[in-house]
């Protein structure tokens, strides 16, 4: 039995749809009506991080899981790692982050991400570790801006993030749970190149057809804006984390989803055109 944590996330869904239907699947989330319409083999676990009793139902039987935690800062991870070992868990393929190996990157979400990958390695179950770039997915925030003619901006706009598909990592996912061989590996997963906001701006415009309007956010403007978002932590961190990326850091192109699948990562402008239509409706 195979467990997908944040089955209704960006990542997970993908990891779900992509899973052999030859093998008992189990998903776990706290709204099952965000589910939607489920394959016969696969069931649905009501639970929650923070309620013990639901983690031992979901876990029953699992050999294998795919772990997605979000509360930067918080215990999650500890109290999963927990009801895991006492199940008898296998392999746990943990969804991480590409930063934690920037000895540069000292921000919240990024200690939070190494403490969490440190729990998993001494947990005494086998693990993977994936550690994306930011998700080609994130600039669907712009759709409602695009779709009324407003225009996108981004702090240090024309800095570089060798952003990922989040299909490329759900399709890595699928391999390290399914295969052998995987078992102590930290993969990180980059898309073929590196790409700047004011350049996805551009590739969007020509798919759409019309201008898509760009413009330069300042410090304290995207500062005002992740604090309507996210909590303070969260939003200096992704202050922090942009400065990483204006100076470089984000930029490194790995071809670690062409070793892992045989295929190479798919490139910005094959995600886009996929996604065209929620541009275009303003529907993310």
């Amino acid at each position: 039995m195979i467990l997908v944590t944040g089955a209704t996330g960006t990542v997970g869904r993908e990891v779900v749809r992509r899973l052999p239907p030859d093998g008992p699947v189990r998903i776990l989330t706290r709204r099952p009506d965000r589910a939607g319409d489920v394959a016969d083999h696969i069931e649905v676990a009501v639970g929650d991080y923070g309620e013990t009793r639901s983690l031992e139902r979901a876990l029953r039987g699992v050999r294998r899981v795919f772990l997605v935690t979000a509360g930067v800062g918080g215990d999650d991870d500890e109290r999963f790692l927990r009801a895991a070992r006492a199940a008898d868990v296998r392999l746990i393929v943990k969804l991480s982050a590409a930063a934690v190996t920037n000895p540069g990157a000292d921000d919240a979400i990024t200690r939070w991400q190494r403490r969490c990958e440190a729990l998993l390695r001494a947990s005494g179950t086998e693990w993977t570790l994936l550690r994306p770039r930011a998700f080609m997915s994130n600039t669907l925030a712009w759709a409602p801006l695009i779709a009324s003619g407003r225009p996108v901006s981004a702090l240090y706009g024309t800095s570089l993030n060798s952003c990922v598909d989040p299909r490329d990592i759900a399709d890595v996912a699928v391999r390290t749970l399914t295969e052998e061989g995987h078992e102590g590996r930290a993969y990180t997963l980059t898309g073929p190149e590196a790409v700047s906001a004011a350049q996805q701006t551009a590739c969007l415009a020509e798919l759409l057809g019309r201008p898509v309007p760009f413009e330069e956010l300042d410090p304290a403007r995207a500062r005002a804006a992740y604090l309507r978002r996210y909590p303070e932590h969260v939003a200096e961190a992704l202050l922090l984390g942009a400065e990483q990326q204006r100076d470089g850091a984000k930029a490194r192109v790995e071809q670690t989803v062409r070793e892992v699948t045989g295929r190479p990562a798919r490139s910005y402008a094959e995600w886009a055109a996929d996604h065209l239509r929620m541009f275009g409706s303003g529907v993310p």
